[in-house]
């Protein structure tokens, strides 16, 4: 397995511009090395007649059928603002 020093750990943290101290450096170069070691096994195994998939969960569109339909009625909304007129929305100008 690929042993990674404290100077690669800072060099990669230095292209995330992420500060690190040697401390800090050397406990991730540890946990990189431990996932880099699961990947490896991972490669390993045999998955010929394992299906391939993108998501572990089956997909598919839970949204709602986009039928229109009238949301409120316009004399019930316009009863609920402050101005109108001709059946529109008065609203302060802005410009």
């Amino acid at each position: 397995m690929t042993q990674l020093t404290i100077d690669e750990v800072k060099r990669h943290a230095g292209l995330a511009r992420l500060a690190m101290s040697d401390a800090e450096a050397e406990m991730f170069a540890g946990q990189l090395e431990d996932m880099i070691g699961f990947s490896i096994k991972l490669e390993e195994v045999d998955t010929e007649f394992v299906a391939r998939m993108t998501h572990p969960l089956p997909l598919y569109n839970v949204l709602r059928k986009d039928i229109p339909t009238d949301a409120l009625d316009r004399e019930e909304m316009l009863n609920t603002v402050k101005e109108h007129e001709d059946g529109q929305i008065k609203v302060p100008t802005i410009l």
